[in-house]
């Protein structure tokens, strides 16, 4: 770490050997995150070569909305998960009230009783 300016530095340098070396590679992720890496390879590519969305999305079996988080990843040389993205970009979702419940007003004064609350003349 010492030899390096900076810790991006270092990253970018950690990165170029861990490519270089396959068994290294395959050590450092599982199955699935690999699997992961090739898809977003191929959508990049099939981007690049002018396909649509929905042509993508259905070559691979993807969603349209995961071929438009990478094409956004790639204008922004940056990927952000859909987790990620939800902290800062989506809308927050609003609830109303819902159902205004016509709740009974009591007369008296409420005693707990094992049979549940009762309600005794003042």
């Amino acid at each position: 770490l010492d030899r390096y300016s900076s810790r991006q530095e270092w990253e970018d340098a950690c990165w170029q050997k861990i490519l270089k070396s396959e068994d290294l590679l395959k050590l450092l992720t599982t199955r699935n995150e690999r699997h992961n890496l090739v898809m977003r390879a191929a959508i990049i590519d099939a981007i690049n070569s002018g396909k649509k969305y929905r042509e993508i999305a259905e070559e691979l079996w993807l969603s349209p909305q995961t071929v438009s988080t990478i094409k956004k990843a790639t204008k922004e040389n940056n990927y952000r998960s859909y987790r990620e993205r939800g902290k800062t970009e989506r809308k927050k979702k609003v609830y109303s009230a819902g159902p205004i419940s016509r709740r009974r007003k009591h007369r008296g004064r409420a005693v707990r009783t094992k049979y549940g609350t009762v309600y005794l003349p003042y």
